[in-house]
């Protein structure tokens, strides 16, 4: 029997095991509950969460049994972990919203019928908890000057890191305390930027519960420089298609630089590794041809495939045929609305080529913007209604490979 650790390791995603050894047996021993937990820091997943979704995807394939951990109470503290500062705080309501939209999308990747994966929400047992019960119950078991010690902080303690903070590892930790008791879980997965964390959870397990449980970490997809994946000019990479279109989601793995074309689709696909290296192994103008495959696959998982074949279509349409495309991201404009004419740089914005009027004025003033193929200096520049012609459209290009459709109706 293939063992789900092999795959998860062949294809590059482990990179720290609490005891490698006892979770590789423990995985092929038969259904292992894991679990993997989710902040709901915003109103949609983005790219950043995609691996560890597509690792969650890997294991319930083999037959483990994912939980899928909504962060609702841990949320309302905020995780320091890679934070230079701390992070804002939002409101019950938001936090509840956001949480209901993580469930909408996870439900897209991991399959919850039939008990095959759980999903639960922290808020459940850390919002009514009694504080001192948590820190006679959990507090007890962490020593402070190991956690000063932990990766998690070590950002936050020159800018001051507050005792707020400070409570994360231990909601997290007990967590996992709580995910044992009830479900039986015992294995946390995460990025390898919560490393602190899981190890606090599963030493915790271990002083209340006496039980051994474990945890292992994925690496982080960053740039060759050290960036994390996922930033786009616009923000974060979206998976919600209101928020990043499937076409500019197409783009970004399309144009990721060549060096990471074989990690990620490595890590972000369910290609076949023969066929990953063979795609890897592409140079020059070559590798063009393994980052459509990469753009291809993962808007396909993602948004599926009749999105994914649109995304590649308009992509190859814009490049021969001059920035057109009946399937590029497009806004529609009211013709009422409009008026006779509108000032390019609110179009920009509308567009969300910009993510205000100060960024598209910047964008223009640098030479970035073209108006249906000709280049726009001017930051008082105008558009007129006449200006859409018969076909009732423009096409706006930022850069060289960003472009957007507007219709006057």
């Amino acid at each position: 029997m293939s063992n789900v650790f092999d795959l998860l390791n062949e294809r590059g995603f482990i990179a720290q095991c609490t005891d490698e050894d006892a979770i590789r047996e423990r995985l092929g021993k038969g259904s292992t509950t894991f679990y993997i937990g989710f902040d709901a820091t915003a109103d949609s997943l983005t790219a950043g969460h995609f691996l560890t979704i597509m690792a969650m995807m890997h294991m319930q394939k083999a037959g483990h049994r994912p939980i899928a951990l909504i962060g609702g109470g841990t949320t309302m503290i905020g995780d320091p972990s890679g934070k230079s500062d701390m992070r804002t705080m939002m409101t019950r309501e938001t936090i509840d919203y956001n949480a209901g939209r993580f469930r909408e999308q996870l439900s897209k990747f991991i399959t919850f019928d039939n008990d095959r994966a759980i999903m639960v929400n922290n808020a459940d047992w850390l919002l009514d908890m009694n504080y001192v019960t948590f820190l006679r119950e959990v507090g007890v078991h962490f020593s402070v000057n190991k956690m000063l010690a932990a990766e998690c902080y070590k950002n936050r303690m020159e800018k001051g890191l507050t005792f707020f903070e400070f409570n994360y590892m231990l909601m997290q930790s007990y967590d996992f305390y709580k995910l044992f008791e009830d479900y039986g879980c015992e294995l946390e997965l995460g990025g390898d930027d919560q490393w602190s964390n899981i190890i606090g959870g599963v030493n915790l397990v271990r002083r209340k519960a006496g039980k051994d449980v474990y945890g292992f970490t994925f690496k982080l997809l960053t740039t060759s420089d050290g960036i994390k994946m996922g930033k786009t000019m616009k923000g974060a990479l979206w998976l919600d298609p209101d928020k990043t279109s499937p076409y500019e989601f197409f783009q970004y793995w399309r144009n990721i630089e060549d060096v990471k074309t074989g990690e990620c689709l490595s890590l972000l696909t369910f290609l076949p590794m023969e066929e990953v290296r063979e795609l890897s192994a592409l140079k020059d103008e070559k590798i063009n041809e393994a980052k459509e495959r990469l753009a291809y696959e993962i808007t396909a998982i993602v948004h599926g495939e009749d999105e994914a074949e649109k995304a590649r279509k308009a992509a190859k349409e814009i490049f021969a045929g001059g920035g057109k495309s009946e399937n590029m991201p497009t806004t529609e404009l009211n013709k009422e609305d409009f008026g006779a004419e509108k000032d390019l740089i609110a179009l920009l914005v509308e567009a969300k080529l910009a993510k205000n009027r100060s960024e598209g004025r910047r964008l223009i003033e640098q030479g970035g913007i073209s108006v249906n193929d000709e280049k726009v200096t001017d930051v008082k520049a105008l558009i007129k209604a006449e200006d859409f012609g018969e076909e009732g459209e423009i096409i706006l290009q930022k850069g060289k490979k960003v472009f957007h459709r507007l219709v006057l109706k």
